[in-house]
C-alpha cells in the first residue's frame, strides 16, 4: 500500500444532496427526539412563544430547536452560547437532532442572544414545567419529600473590577484616598499594597462594594474556598427520583433559612401547576438551614422536617413566640430516629449529585450571562436537561452521550489489558487460565479502575489546562 498524501482540492459548484455526508445520529439523541415528538414538544414552545413575536415578520428559529440547542449545551457540558453553537454546526449527529439539513446553517450564538432577551422568564419556567410534566407521566415525580441545599455559581465580573456604591472609586483610588488620610499625597504602588494591607477591614461588604457590570452578583465564598463574585441557586429535589421539582436561583448574600421557605413554596406551586396529585409532606436539609422561624413555618403548613440542629449550648424560649419550641423539639425527635438519619443520607447523596451533573458535568458552575433574569433563564434550562437525562436513563437505559463515551474508552482498555496479561503470562510460562466468570470479573474491575482513573484526569486537566494536552 502506497502512502497517502493530502493534497489540496477545488471544490465542486454543485453536489447532488445525495453525496452529501450524513451522520447516522446519536442514539441518545435519536431516543430524546422521539420522546419530545410524542409529547408535542415542538407545537407546545412553538405556542408559548408566539406573544412575544411579530407576525408577517422574517421568520426566527424556531423555538424547538433553540430550546434543543440549550438543551445541549447540558448534555455536552458546554457553558457558553458560543461553544453551542460552534457544536451544534460542526456534528452532523447534532444537525440531525435539530432538525437542519446539511445544505441549511445552524443558528449562530447571536441570534441565541436575540431569543434570550426578548422570551420572558416565564416562558423557560413552562418548558421546565413541560419537562416534569413527562416524569409525572412516567411515575418519576412523587413529591412527598423534598431535598433542599444550595451552592454557588461563578459570576461573569471580577472581584478587580468592584466600586464603592457610595462614591463609585474603584479599589485603588479607595486606597488613595486612605493613603491620603495617613498623609501621603502620592503614594506609590509598594505604598497602595502597604496599606492594603494594613487596612483594619480585612473583609470586602457586599453593603459597601458592587460590580459595575454586574449589579445583581455578590461577594461570595465558593466552595472551594475562593472568594467570587457569584450567584445561589438552590434545588428542592425528590429524594425519592432525584428529580429537580425546582430550581431557585438568588443573590448570593442570602442565608439558607430565608432561601429555603421560599424553594419550599415555589416547589409546591411547581407541583401544582404541573397538575400534579403529589403534595409536599416532608422537607430534607442540612444544618445550615436549621431555623426556628423555618421550623414554625413549616409546621403551620403541616410539612414534616429533617433538619440536623446545630450546637448550642443554652437554648432560651421565654423570648421566643409560641410554637417555635414545640417544632423544634419535633424536628429534633423526627432527626435522631432510623428515618431521619436515612433521609439525611439520602439527602448529602442525591442533592449533591444534581449539583454535580448540572453544575460539574453539565457546564453550570460558570455563568457568562449578566443578571439575575439572564442567569435564571440559562440555569432553569439545564435543570430541564437534567430531568429529561434521568428520563431517559431511569425508564430506557439510556444514559448521557459524554458517559457512553466514557464507559466505550473504560470497557475497551480494560478488555486489552486483561488481554495484555494473558498474552504476557502465556509467554513467560505461567498459568493464567480463569474461568469465564473470574474473566468477567477481573474486566468489570479493571474498568471501574480505569474510569475512576480518567475522571480524576478530567478534573484535575480542568483545574490545570496544561494538562489537557497531554
Amino acid at each position: 500500500m502506497a502512502l497517502g498524501q493530502r493534497k489540496e482540492k477545488q471544490g465542486e459548484m454543485f453536489i447532488p444532496t445525495a453525496q452529501l455526508a450524513k451522520g447516522p445520529g446519536h442514539p441518545f439523541y435519536t431516543k430524546l427526539n422521539a420522546v419530545l415528538a410524542d409529547a408535542g414538544f415542538d407545537g407546545f414552545v412553538e405556542q408559548l412563544c408566539a406573544p412575544h413575536y411579530k407576525e408577517g415578520g422574517r421568520p426566527s428559529i424556531p423555538p424547538g430547536v433553540y430550546f434543543r440547542m440549550l438543551f445541549i449545551g447540558y448534555f455536552e457540558g458546554i457553558d457558553s452560547q458560543r461553544g453551542i453553537a460552534w457544536r451544534c454546526a460542526d456534528s452532523l449527529g447534532l444537525r440531525a437532532f435539530l432538525g437542519i439539513e446539511v445544505t441549511e446553517t445552524t443558528p449562530v450564538h447571536a441570534s441565541m442572544t436575540i431569543i434570550r432577551q426578548r422570551l420572558p422568564e416565564t416562558v423557560f419556567h413552562e418548558v421546565f414545567r413541560f419537562v416534569l410534566k413527562l416524569l409525572d407521566t412516567q411515575g418519576l415525580l412523587r413529591g412527598k419529600t423534598l431535598g433542599i441545599d444550595a451552592t454557588t455559581l461563578e459570576a461573569n465580573a471580577a472581584m478587580k473590577s468592584i466600586v464603592r456604591k457610595d462614591t463609585g472609586d474603584d479599589w485603588k483610588e479607595y486606597l488613595r484616598k486612605l493613603a491620603k488620610a495617613e498623609g501621603i499625597d502620592n503614594p506609590t504602588d509598594d505604598d497602595l499594597r502597604r496599606i492594603d494591607r494594613g487596612r483594619p477591614d480585612k473583609k470586602v461588604s457586599n453593603e459597601e462594594w458592587k460590580s459595575p457590570s454586574d449589579s445583581d452578583s455578590r461577594i461570595a465564598r465558593m466552595k472551594d474556598g475562593r472568594t467570587h463574585m457569584a450567584y445561589k441557586v438552590e434545588h428542592a429535589v425528590d429524594l425519592r427520583t432525584q428529580t429537580i421539582v425546582h430550581a431557585h436561583v438568588t443573590t448570593a448574600e442570602r442565608s439558607d433559612p430565608e432561601t429555603g421557605t421560599e424553594s419550599l413554596m415555589l416547589a409546591q406551586a411547581t407541583l401544582v401547576a404541573c397538575d400534579s396529585a403529589v403534595s409536599v409532606e416532608e422537607v430534607v436539609a442540612d444544618k445550615g438551614y436549621h431555623d426556628n422561624r423555618l421550623l414554625a413555618q413549616c409546621a403551620d403548613w403541616q410539612v414534616r422536617t429533617y433538619i440536623p440542629e446545630r450546637k448550642q449550648k443554652v437554648r432560651i424560649w421565654a423570648n421566643k413566640p409560641e410554637g417555635h419550641e414545640k417544632a423544634f423539639r419535633g424536628n429534633r425527635r423526627r432527626v435522631r430516629a432510623a428515618k431521619g438519619k436515612r433521609l439525611n443520607r439520602w439527602r448529602s447523596e442525591r442533592c449533591e449529585r444534581t449539583f454535580a451533573h448540572v453544575c460539574e458535568t453539565g457546564g453550570g458552575r460558570r455563568s457568562w450571562l449578566r443578571g439575575l433574569v439572564n442567569v435564571t433563564k440559562a440555569y432553569v434550562l439545564k435543570c430541564a436537561g437534567y430531568n429529561l437525562g434521568l428520563l431517559l436513563r431511569k425508564k430506557w437505559g439510556m444514559s448521557k452521550p459524554r458517559n457512553w463515551e466514557g464507559a466505550a474508552q473504560a470497557y475497551c482498555l480494560a478488555i486489552w489489558s486483561w488481554i495484555l496479561v494473558m498474552a504476557v503470562g502465556a509467554t513467560n510460562g505461567a498459568d493464567v487460565s480463569m474461568s469465564p466468570v473470574t474473566g468477567l470479573l477481573v474486566i468489570c474491575a479493571v474498568a471501574a479502575v480505569s474510569g475512576v482513573i480518567r475522571e480524576l484526569w478530567t478534573r484535575v486537566g480542568k483545574s490545570r489546562p496544561f494538562l489537557t494536552g497531554c
